[in-house]
């Protein structure tokens, strides 16, 4: 069975109640975390109720901007991240994403080594308190203001150099996954990937992200999730589904539509 989850920005509108509330009763096992939504709610009350509805926490999203992107300091960004990675560690969250923020100015090879730096600090964080950090790479027609990493490839070479299991990647297919030669390696990834979010998209982001049901669009979804499971991944696969093509839908249409697409998927015995 696919261990089958919603981030929090497909119902963006909805409360953290509300979230928690629909997801459980849409037969989902698990909810994608947005901080502010959690923080708005309350973070102790927030943990009674997904303990009172069964759901876990596939991840709590995000952390990143050290590039100083967003406007806070790399010292703000480094506070905020392990002041998360210990909120993980506290409400149970399995992964926390991380997002790097936009160059701002900065060289290629000195955003790199600002990035480097801040992963190893909290790599070491996150492996003290048990908690997973998954990096997300942006596909490059929608990144400019939140990440420089743009493929698989530049993640995992990153990776490489830090060296801890405490941080690995995730996988969207709507980032990474347009382009059809992504299956061709997707196999030797798989033990980098520490979550694996289903998104769709009829055409490549031209500024904003645009995402479509899933199973409407290019992605090549069932192949995906399909080499994923034959090769041993056995993480969340957390839907995200938001942009214009999907604001006109009732939020309950958007959720049903997601689980009925994720049953084709299911691994025949």
């Amino acid at each position: 069975m696919l261990r089958l989850s919603v981030n929090e920005l497909s119902t963006f509108r909805w409360t953290f109640e509300e979230d928690v509330l629909n997801y459980h009763a849409a037969g989902f096992e698990a909810i994608g975390v947005w901080r502010p939504k959690l923080a708005d709610y309350g973070e102790e009350k927030g943990v009674e109720l997904l303990r009172e509805h069964g759901l876990r926490i596939s991840s709590l999203h995000w952390v990143g901007g050290f590039t100083g992107s967003d406007g806070r300091s790399y010292r703000e960004s480094m506070h905020d991240a392990f002041d998360t990675i210990q909120l993980a560690a506290d409400i149970g969250a399995e992964t926390v994403t991380v997002i790097t923020g936009g160059r701002a100015g900065h060289t290629r090879n000195h955003a790199h080594n600002i990035l480097r730096t801040a992963l190893r600090h909290m790599a070491e964080a996150a492996q003290a308190v048990g908690v997973q950090l998954a990096l997300e790479p942006m596909h490059v027609g929608c990144a400019y203001d939140w990440s420089f990493l743009n493929t698989i490839p530049e993640c995992l070479d990153i990776i490489a150099g830090i060296d801890n299991p405490h941080l690995g990647i995730v996988f969207d297919c709507y980032h990474v996954a347009q382009d059809p030669a992504a299956l061709m390696w997707l196999e030797s990834i798989v033990p980098y990937v520490r979550l694996v979010q289903l998104g769709d998209a009829r055409h490549a982001p031209l500024g904003e992200q645009n995402r479509c049901l899933l199973g409407h669009g290019r992605v090549p979804l069932a192949n995906i999730v399909s080499t994923f499971q034959k090769n041993g991944y056995r993480g969340f696969y957390e839907i995200e589904v938001v942009g214009q093509d999907v604001e006109h839908l009732k939020y309950e249409q958007i959720l049903g539509q997601s689980r009925q697409a994720a049953k084709l998927w299911l691994p025949t015995p």
